[in-house]
């Protein structure tokens, strides 16, 4: 903050006097000013006494606008609202998790003809058919986009999601299947589908080509990285080509609940310097301790890499999926960062502030 100080100098007579009516003093320091009386001091010039009334005042700091680490140059949020919903068409719905999985996830495609502008790590609303016990409309529901923008087609005409089937027993014993999951689980190629948005920021793309991107999911939270991914290692650019370091660990409950698996297995195999891959199934996996592996678990196994990952400022780490997997990610760090005297709650709020540590969990 510039500070000017001014020294206004009053005279009880118009004769003239040696003192200089006004001197300004640039400091480029900091200061920060109290609300105090303003003083007068008598000063004595020659046979007279001059009065000197001295004032501090303070520029406004100029606003330094913060320039993002992500893609998001020309991102667009909310083109489309629940009022007045993009209808697109479902043109594919298959599911992806096995028979003897627990629960089923289905990936389905829609149509958008260009018109919803998502990138990578943006989510879409969805809102499904019909009316709820009240006869108002569904709300809507926000789901990753599990697409590139490109689209699974290439052309920028489509959107793709990746779902899970809700369906549980409350407290009555009674079987409950969430709306818009089922919904979408249940659409046939042709149906129509409402779509709002796309929405969010915070899971955008780091714009460094030579980034190290850790993707921390689980379950249906892989959506947003088979985008990440897409972009990677499958598509062609003429703006952006990734020669960095992307390194997925997926958590699933069984082999038959690995998404995707085929795809990440293609690309490891294509990009075998810039990909790692590393899956936690934890009904089937231990570690040595003979503990079940959940993603975190997996990461253990890394942690001195990791942390050492995790301290450079062109690493960046992204977690979605369920709430209960930051916990567990957390307990990790936390051991690492104490045996270097850091607090990791406050050093994570520094890598949130620098758009280093990405949250979506639900």
């Amino acid at each position: 903050m510039a500070t000017a100080v001014s020294a206004a100098v009053s005279l009880p007579s118009s004769k003239s006097t040696s003192f200089s009516s006004r001197t300004s003093i640039i400091s480029t320091d900091k200061i920060n000013f109290n609300k105090v009386p303003l003083y007068y001091r008598n000063v004595s010039g020659g046979s007279r006494l001059v009065s000197i009334r001295a004032q501090v005042t303070t520029e406004a700091p100029a606003k330094v606008e913060k320039i993002s680490k992500k893609q998001d140059e020309g991102v667009i949020v909310n083109k489309f609202r629940p009022k007045e919903p993009y209808v697109g068409r479902c043109l594919l719905n298959t599911k992806i998790t096995g028979d003897d999985a627990p629960g089923e996830t289905w990936h389905m495609v829609f149509s958008t003809e260009g018109e919803v502008p998502y990138r990578e790590g943006q989510s879409i609303g969805v809102i499904a058919d019909g009316v709820d016990a009240n006869g108002k409309p569904h709300k809507l529901r926000l789901y990753s986009t599990a697409s590139s923008a490109l689209g699974d087609f290439g052309d920028s005409k489509t959107v793709s999601l990746c779902v899970k089937r809700l369906v549980y027993t409350n407290d009555k014993g009674e079987e409950v299947k969430g709306v818009c999951s089922n919904f979408l689980c249940d659409l046939k190629p042709g149906a129509e589908v409402k779509i709002t948005g796309p929405v969010g920021k915070e899971m955008l793309m780091p714009k460094d080509p030579n980034a190290t991107v850790i993707m921390l999911a689980t379950g249906t939270g892989i959506a947003p990285f088979r985008s990440f991914l897409w972009k990677m290692f499958f598509e062609k650019h003429e703006d952006y080509k990734f020669n960095g370091t992307a390194w997925l660990f997926l958590g699933v409950p069984t082999s038959s609940s690995l998404l995707y698996k085929e795809e990440f297995e293609k690309m490891k195999e294509k990009a075998p310097e810039n990909f790692r891959l590393d899956f936690a199934v934890s009904r089937e996996q231990t570690n040595e301790k003979g503990e079940k592996m959940y993603i975190q678990t997996r990461m253990a196994q890394y942690a001195e890499e990791l942390w050492t990952l995790l301290q450079k400022d062109n690493t960046f780490i992204y977690m979605c999926g369920l709430k209960g997997m930051e916990q567990g990610i957390d307990e990790i760090m936390s051991a690492l960062a104490e045996r270097d005297g850091i607090v990791w709650a406050d050093y994570k709020k520094q890598l949130k502030k620098a758009e280093q540590w990405n949250v979506e969990v639900y």
